[in-house]
C-alpha cells in the first residue's frame, strides 16, 4: 500500500483500525473541530505532528483533497485469499467475495470496498496488473475502509477463480448478458461475485470460468450501471437473501 493517508475520514478511520502511522502532516493556522481532534488523538498516541502550509500538503497529496490533513503511515500488508475464506469460516458465515477484475479507476475501487465493508462481505481480490492498488486516492475515496477489510492481491485472477471453486465457492459473474437475473439468482451459499473493468466489463477467460452470469433488471435504454453501483445492488441482494 503506498505510504500516506488523506483526508479527514479516512486519518480518523485508520486511527480506528490501529495502523501503524509514523507522522501526521497538519495545517498550520486556523483549523476546524475534526482537525484538533486528530491532533489531539496522534499526540495521545505518540505520533509525531508536523504543522504544514499550503503548500507543503499539496506537494505531499496524491488525491489534491487532503482536508488539510496527510497521515504517513508504514507499509500495510494485503491479505491472502486463504485468509480471506478462513476468516468466513471463523465468523461461521457461508463466503461472501468480491473479485474485481482489472477496476483500473481509483475512485470505483475505493467505493466498491466501501460497499463491500459496509455490507459484510469477508474480502476483495484485486489483480496486481491492470487495477489499481490501494493508492490514497482510494483510501480517501473508500473513507477509510480499506482499514477494516481483508484485500487480497494475486498475480492471476483466473487461477484464483479456480482455486475458489476448488474450495467449495460459486462464482457469479456480473455481466449484462446474465442468464438469469439478480433477483432469480440463489445468492445464501458460498458466493464470489466478479465485477468486471469500467469500458470491458469482464475478461474472456475470466467470464468463461465463472459458475453463472447474472445480471441486474435495467428498464432503461442503458444496458450497464457503474461497476460500484452494481456491486451495490449485487451485494445488498445477498445480504437480504442472507438475512
Amino acid at each position: 500500500m503506498e505510504n500516506v493517508v488523506e483526508g479527514k475520514n479516512a486519518v480518523i478511520e485508520a486511527f480506528r483500525a490501529g495502523v501503524n502511522i509514523d507522522k501526521i502532516f497538519l495545517a498550520k493556522g486556523e483549523i476546524d473541530t475534526t482537525l484538533k481532534h486528530i491532533a489531539s488523538k496522534a499526540r495521545e498516541l505518540g505520533i509525531a505532528v508536523v504543522e504544514a502550509d499550503k503548500r507543503k500538503l499539496d506537494s505531499l497529496s496524491e488525491t489534491n483533497s487532503h482536508q488539510g490533513v496527510i497521515a504517513v503511515i508504514a507499509q500495510t500488508e494485503y491479505a491472502t485469499v486463504d485468509e480471506i475464506v478462513a476468516f468466513a469460516k471463523q465468523k461461521n458465515e457461508s463466503p461472501l467475495i468480491v473479485i474485481c477484475d482489472e477496476i483500473s479507476d481509483p475512485h470505483n475501487l475505493g467505493a466498491i470496498i466501501r460497499t463491500c465493508e459496509a455490507s459484510g462481505v469477508h474480502g476483495v481480490i484485486i489483480p496486481k496488473r491492470r487495477s489499481a492498488g490501494l493508492t490514497a486516492t482510494v483510501a480517501k475515496a473508500s473513507s477509510g475502509a480499506i482499514f477494516h477489510i481483508k484485500i487480497a492481491r494475486v498475480t492471476n485472477i483466473t487461477a484464483t477463480i479456480k482455486d475458489l471453486k476448488d474450495s467449495g465457492i460459486w462464482i457469479y459473474g456480473a455481466s449484462p448478458d446474465g442468464e438469469q437475473t439478480l433477483w432469480e439468482t440463489d445468492l445464501t451459499g458460498p458466493v464470489a461475485f466478479v465485477i468486471g473493468s469500467e469500458g470491458q466489463g469482464l475478461g474472456r477467460l475470466v467470464s468463461e470460468n465463472c459458475d453463472f452470469k447474472v445480471k441486474i433488471p435495467m428498464s432503461g435504454e442503458l444496458k450497464s450501471l457503474n461497476a460500484s453501483v452494481s456491486t451495490a445492488l449485487l451485494l445488498y441482494e445477498a445480504v437480504r437473501q442472507r438475512r
